[in-house]
């Protein structure tokens, strides 16, 4: 009985350890507004068309730096006022008809699945004739969604290991059979700012609630200092 009820235990983790791939690690630094600028400008002009993100308003953009003329000269291009929350015109419908399933709404993209994986999924497409996107991913197998950003990566070929069988768990390999209009390091840079830019978006009050929770924590080390000798002055005749 004990057995079965630990195996019972340790199926979901098997099960999540089989799912596991390598990821590398997103150089997410919220601090960095400049970085989100510039992925907010790449997630308009490369995701938006497809990908709405309906719990983000382009005004948010201000709180990293941006004007609204900023804004409306380099953003807007789904709507024209910047009060407006990035929705795409496109009817989910017509979505699920043109590529098999509405492409997802991307608000918390980055806190359902995690920086690293953006980051990696992101860097991972290969070409694959046998997809009808012509397009895989090492992160994410038979995924369905083109590689909409090949023109600045190029086009890149996945190596097979010598043993014809590849571990999900090892740093896959790639050959650039045709490049893009940025370097390799360069591409990494402007994924590295989108995944930025997305990772701030799930959360953009996320920097003055830690700020303002550092600052509660001050006033609480501060305030347990006097209740104790507050205490102390209270007690002092019955202890």
């Amino acid at each position: 009985m004990k057995k079965f009820l630990l195996a019972l235990f340790f199926v979901p983790l098997t099960a999540l350890a089989s799912e596991h791939v390598y990821l590398d690690k997103a150089p997410v630094n919220l601090d960095d507004y400049a970085s989100i600028q510039r992925g907010a400008k790449i997630f308009t002009n490369y995701c938006l068309s497809c990908h709405s993100a309906n719990a983000m308003r382009y005004s948010r953009l201000e709180d990293v730096g941006l004007t609204e003329e900023q804004i409306k000269n380099n953003l807007l291009f789904a709507t024209d006022k910047v009060g407006n929350t990035m929705s795409i015109a496109m009817p989910p419908l017509d979505a699920k008809k043109w590529f098999g399933a509405a492409p997802p709404d991307l608000s918390v993209v980055a806190r359902s699945r995690n920086p690293d994986w953006l980051y990696t999924y992101l860097r991972s497409f290969y070409l694959d004739d046998s997809r009808p996107t012509g397009w895989n991913n090492t992160v994410f197998e038979k995924v369905g969604m083109p590689h909409v950003l090949w023109s600045l990566q190029g086009k890149q070929a996945l190596k097979e290991p010598a043993s014809g069988e590849r571990d999900p768990h090892v740093k896959p390999e790639f050959e650039l059979v045709q490049p893009g209009s940025l370097t390799p390091a360069e591409y990494d840079a402007t994924v590295g700012d989108l995944v930025n830019y997305l990772t701030w978006m799930g959360e953009p009050a996320k920097m003055k609630r830690m700020e303002l929770g550092v600052m509660v924590l001050l006033f609480l080390s501060i305030f347990f200092v006097l209740a104790y000798y507050m205490k102390k002055e209270f007690w002092k005749d019955i202890h």
